[in-house]
């Protein structure tokens, strides 16, 4: 667990939005990241409500979902809508009650959910939250079976196709099914550090895939994708303090090996040398840095564990075609 210890943690409330028929795996996959976000770290804890139009409906699978509580009339200004997708009525069904439902929906969104609030539409999630004129200009994706059906909702949104989620202000998408789970790392990886969202991701035996959007692999991403226990004890060591002046005999005490045997075990499942990873998190928590701040490129090195400017710029130019200087947001 990452945080202050004994430190009270702020509490965001998250609504699960449940429509007609939905998709189990909506439901569980993201709500489960966020309920281990918060045992991976104390600083943050999400409160997770179901809620939609009905008090009992069936899932995708044929499970009565029950105990959902009402739409609320009014949501806390930081609050975090979650709208989960639904699959496809069965030939034959009648959906005319669930489109009833769906517009109890639609109309509740269109009301309710402010600027200042967080939406996560979960596979055709997207395509509700479109009728409900929340994606108007707005880059966004679906399922690949619903994106036809997205644009009919919305003429003005910007379906962005074979893409794993996408991030557009404060309205965030994802693709089919498990697509969701990698939106919901996403946004803990935002929230409680990189660190925390690997730290999930290993506890569901996931590996935290990136968006179509983004010209490689997160740093913290990178190397991750073994199930050594470890090499992600060093990995989580590293990813939590960058920074700070890594010995290999340091190292081999956290994996509890020999340096010589950590060295080889590293590449073997991380596909790099130690010092390679140190040196990829580094560069990351630069670019971070750089993006985010005005500070300039000596304090930049300093704080990320390079050793001078030098040192930045040859780890940064093995990683990246542009200088350092070409991630400084502008205006």
């Amino acid at each position: 667990m990452t945080g202050c210890s004994g430190r009270t943690p702020e509490t965001v409330p998250v609504y699960v939005v449940l429509p007609p028929r939905a998709m189990l795996l909506d439901v569980a996959g993201p709500t489960e990241v966020l309920r281990r976000a918060g045992v991976e770290q104390d600083g943050l804890a999400f409160a997770l409500n179901f809620v939609g139009p009905l008090p009992e409906m069936a899932s995708s699978v044929g499970l009565v979902l029950s105990h959902i509580a009402p739409l609320p009339d009014r949501l806390p200004p930081d609050a975090i809508i979650m709208l989960s997708g639904n699959i496809d009525p069965l030939p034959g069904q009648d959906v005319r009650a669930d489109q009833v439902q769906e517009q109890v929906i639609v109309d509740w969104l269109r009301r309710t959910v402010r600027p200042g609030h967080l939406l996560l539409c979960i596979c055709s999630g997207s395509v509700i939250a479109a009728r409900a004129g929340l994606m108007e200009g707005r880059s966004c994706t679906t399922h690949h079976s619903s994106y036809d059906e997205l644009r009919q909702a919305s003429a003005a949104a910007r379906v962005v196709e074979n893409r794993l989620f996408v991030e557009d202000g404060n309205c965030w998408s994802s693709a089919g099914i498990t697509a969701g789970i990698d939106l919901a790392l996403h946004f803990v990886a935002r929230r409680c550090g990189p660190g925390v969202a690997a730290a999930v991701a290993r506890y569901l035996v996931v590996y935290m895939r990136r968006t179509g959007a983004d010209p490689q692999l997160s740093p913290w991403l990178e190397g991750r994708n073994h199930l050594h226990p470890a090499i992600h004890r060093v990995q989580d060591a590293i990813a939590n303090d960058p920074a700070r002046d890594w010995s290999l005999t340091t190292l081999a005490d956290i994996a509890h090996t020999s340096p010589r045997h950590l060295s080889r075990l590293f590449r073997e499942h991380a596909g790099m040398t130690v010092p390679d990873y140190v040196n990829r998190l580094r560069v990351g928590l630069a670019r971070r840095m750089i993006e985010n701040s005005r500070l300039d490129m000596e304090a930049v090195a300093e704080r990320a564990g390079f050793g001078s400017t030098r040192q930045l710029r040859r780890a940064w130019g093995r990683l990246h075609d542009a200088p350092p200087s070409a991630a400084r947001r502008t205006g």
